[in-house]
């Protein structure tokens, strides 16, 4: 009975947290007082999760200290500030394009929860592309190694993005959406959704979540994403929604347990400030490091270098 229980709750825990975030969004929308209630949302998704990594962690070995909350948070405060600005002067200029009901070809007499879905999918094109091509093209690699030389997942690095490489993925998402033409309200629920999502992906809780992996991106799915293996790290590049992962062959869901070990073979300096300017040398860092250097050199203390 207690297996089983375990159980019914790993199914039920996603569901029930992003549930619970989007009744709070839904809320604020219609009353008027979006940003009140999405911080109200944000911040008790972040409780919960803390809370949960700890009674039911997916890996044990990811609770330990890896010496990076500093850089991470650093990370994330600066990409937020850097992304809030950007993203709130592009969306000045959709609303002052597409006004309150949107562009000419956007199908405002839809349901809402439908135009929401088109907008979420519509900056999903933008956000796919912006994470793959950053996996494929080395200029924006650089930037993007940075996210991926965590190695352990939880939620506190859900944040930790080089701040080119969150302006990057946040200026084509919204490029989708000024092209689609899509309504203020929108904006809003596509812009406050990402990052409920971005939390629950990078959490460390055992969960499980069957047909939900088809349609949005999970925990599961973005642990393959961070695998040190090629093959399993350059797919399921959503950021909300699975669906051009689907069409575009990068889905990958295997039924088997991912890997624990994650990470990146390239260098990536330890302290935050070495991580920003990292990107602009490269090739200088590179030539220091021997090829294919090991999980080892990613652990390297401040001190040492």
């Amino acid at each position: 009975m207690r297996a089983q229980i375990r159980i019914a709750i790993s199914y039920l825990t996603w569901p029930m947290l992003m549930g619970g975030c989007l009744v709070l969004t839904h809320i604020g929308i219609d009353s008027g007082r979006p940003i009140l209630f999405f911080n109200i949302a944000y911040f008790s998704l972040a409780a919960a999760i803390f809370v949960l990594e700890r009674l039911m962690p997916h890996e044990r070995l990811w609770l330990d200290n890896d010496g990076q909350i500093g850089a991470d948070l650093g990370h994330t405060v600066l990409s937020k500030i850097a992304t809030q600005i950007w993203a709130g002067l592009m969306l000045l200029g959709i609303i002052e394009v597409a006004g309150d009901k949107g562009g000419p070809l956007w199908p405002d007499q839809w349901h809402p929860f439908f135009q929401v879905v088109l907008g979420l999918a519509a900056a999903e094109f933008g956000l796919y592309w912006a994470h793959r091509v950053a996996h494929e093209w080395t200029p924006l690699w650089r930037f993007h190694a940075v996210h991926h030389s965590v190695v352990r997942l939880w939620f506190i690095n859900t944040g930790r993005f080089h701040f080119v490489d969150a302006i990057v993925s946040i200026s084509l998402g919204q490029i989708m959406l000024l092209l689609v033409g899509a309504p203020e309200f929108v904006m809003l629920w596509t812009a406050m959704i990402t990052p409920y999502i971005g939390f629950l992906t990078h959490c460390n809780i055992e969960m499980r979540f069957g047909p939900i992996s088809y349609v949005f991106n999970t925990p599961s799915l973005h642990r393959w994403h961070h695998s040190r293996h090629k093959e399993e790290g350059d797919t399921n590049y959503g950021e909300n929604l699975m669906i051009w992962d689907q069409l575009f062959g990068s889905f990958y869901n295997p039924d088997r347990r991912p890997p624990a070990n994650i990470g990146v073979d390239d260098y990536v300096p330890q302290s935050f400030w070495g991580q920003l300017k990292s990107p602009f040398v490269w090739k200088r860092a590179q030539a220091t490091m021997p090829e294919n250097a090991p999980d080892a050199m990613n652990r390297l203390s401040v001190a040492e270098r």
